[in-house]
């Protein structure tokens, strides 16, 4: 491009508004925004749609029968001051995601190095075995086979045997265990998409950059994976740490398997849990809504700070 042209370009955009320079440019690259117009377009329905109307109707008293019935702020009263269930469940939540979320991150991006030192001949092997119990749909059964609540139960059968106990332990009946279970086999499930993703990025580190580092002083692995690894991995690190965030606020399936809905004496009873009480069971959706609005800022903000910590990481 000339300077001429450059300069031309330059006065063009002064004297248009930003609207009209926003058209502009949306006609000049047309091909492009037609080629992004289906994903916008699901994105906008089954996304961005379904927020803005959770947010308007946690604001209502709606029965999905009659018409929303506005309350403003009642639910988020009611939530706050009168739902002791929803005060546990924040409480639940907040342990599953402060242990869950940053144990199986740290643990999926630890076993992906791990494996990435493999000889390539087995390394896929080794990463379908690890990464089999995420997609089995097994790994309640063989949780609730171990831990089962009779002396057929693995676990209870060997502590019966060893004489450590004399009648068998209610494992998943009784509140002192539900919740270490729970986050155990959460742990066990958790190295999944980001697991895979790390693998990826582990491999698409230039090799010479390691070169480079040994020239310039860096002396083993640990000075390695702090110094070239960790910062040519932003982008999987930061995916990593949002799926991780995600399913670990979004917490509920193994609890609802193993423990049954609610747990005992509520024991992991969680925001979803709570949400799909409300919304699922008792079509109470403005306060079903509330409830929602309330998981999705938290997600948010963990979001947030973790983008922060992973920025800084990166640099």
């Amino acid at each position: 491009m000339s300077q001429k042209t450059a300069e031309k370009k330059a006065v063009s955009r002064k004297d248009m508004t930003r609207a009209q320079w926003t058209w502009k440019e949306m006609k000049r690259n047309w091909v492009a925004y037609i080629m992004v117009a289906p994903y916008m377009l699901i994105f906008t329905v089954f996304t961005i749609v379904p927020v803005v109307l959770s947010v308007v109707l946690s604001f209502t008293n709606f029965n999905m029968l009659e018409w929303p019935d506005f309350v403003f702020m009642d639910n988020y009263v009611r939530l706050f001051l009168d739902d002791d269930i929803f005060i546990q469940a924040c409480g639940n939540t907040l342990v599953f995601a402060v242990i869950v979320g940053p144990v199986s991150y740290l643990m999926s991006f630890l076993v992906a190095w791990f494996i990435n030192e493999i000889p390539p001949k087995i390394r896929a092997i080794v990463t379908l075995i690890f990464y089999a119990p995420s997609i089995s749909g097994q790994v309640y059964l063989i949780w609730g086979t171990l831990f089962s609540g009779d002396s057929y139960g693995w676990v209870n059968a060997k502590l019966l045997e060893m004489g450590v106990i004399t009648t068998p332990i209610q494992f998943f009946k009784d509140a002192d265990y539900i919740m270490p279970l729970c986050i155990v086999v959460a742990l066990w499930t958790s190295l999944g998409t980001s697991f895979l993703t790390f693998i990826a990025g582990l491999q698409g580190v230039d090799k010479a950059q390691y070169e480079a580092g040994a020239v310039d002083g860096v002396k083993n692995r640990w000075q390695e994976l702090w110094y070239i690894t960790l910062p040519n991995m932003g982008p999987q690190l930061m995916f990593g740490a949002i799926m991780a965030i995600t399913s670990s606020f979004g917490f509920g399936g193994v609890v609802t398997a193993l423990c049954g809905f609610p747990s005992v004496d509520y024991a992991a009873h969680t925001i979803m849990h709570h949400l799909d009480d409300y919304g699922g069971q008792r079509y109470e959706i403005g306060y079903s809504s509330a409830i929602a609005v309330i998981l999705f800022i938290i997600m948010i903000g963990a979001n947030a700070l973790v983008k922060k910590i992973i920025a800084k990481v990166g640099t």
